[in-house]
C-alpha cells in the first residue's frame, strides 16, 4: 500500500501485519470490481453457517470469534428501514459483538439457505422474509456477510421452496 511496509500500517488500523495485508488485498479487489470467492464445498459452508447461527442464538461471543476470519467485514443494507448503527463493521470483535448482541433476538428466525449460489441465511416469520444474508466462507471461516434488511428489495425476492 503506497510502498509502506505492512508492519507500519498494522498499528494504524489496529490489526496484525497479516490482517493489514489482507485488508489491503480486499480493498484492491473491491476497487478492481472483483469479489472474494467462497469455498466451493457447500458442505463446509453449511457447517460454518450452522455453527455461526448456533453461536449467535446462544450469544456465544467466543464461539463467534472462532468462526470469523480476522479481516471479516459485515455490510448492512437497511434500505428504508430506520437504522441507528453503522452499516459496515470490520474485524472479529465488532462482527462477533453485533452477532452475539442481536443473535439471541433474531437467530431463532434464521435458517441456512442458498443465497446467490452459496450458503447464507434467510430470516423469516409468519409475516414474510425479514432479512437475507449472503455469507462468504473461505478456509472454513466467515470472511464476508452482506445483510439485506431493505423491505422494498426483500419484497421483490423470489424464494425457491
Amino acid at each position: 500500500m503506497f510502498g509502506v511496509p505492512f508492519t507500519e500500517i498494522a498499528p494504524i488500523v489496529e490489526r496484525s501485519p497479516e490482517a493489514a495485508r489482507q485488508l489491503a488485498s480486499r480493498a484492491r479487489r473491491r476497487l478492481r470490481g472483483t469479489t472474494t470467492t467462497p469455498d466451493a464445498d457447500l458442505g463446509t459452508q453449511r457447517r460454518v453457517v450452522d455453527a455461526f447461527l448456533a453461536a449467535a442464538r446462544a450469544g456465544d461471543f467466543e464461539g463467534l470469534l472462532r468462526l470469523l476470519d480476522p479481516t471479516v467485514i459485515l455490510r448492512i443494507d437497511p434500505g428504508t428501514r430506520p437504522w441507528a448503527g453503522p452499516t459496515t463493521l470490520t474485524g472479529t470483535a465488532d462482527v462477533a459483538n453485533h452477532a452475539a448482541t442481536h443473535g439471541r433476538r433474531f437467530a431463532s428466525l434464521c435458517s441456512a439457505a442458498l443465497v446467490n449460489g452459496a450458503v447464507g441465511v434467510l430470516a423469516a416469520s409468519g409475516e414474510g422474509v425479514l432479512a437475507v444474508a449472503g455469507i462468504t466462507v473461505r478456509g472454513a471461516r466467515i470472511v464476508e456477510i452482506d445483510l439485506l434488511l431493505d423491505p422494498d428489495r426483500l419484497a421483490r425476492l423470489r424464494i425457491a421452496t
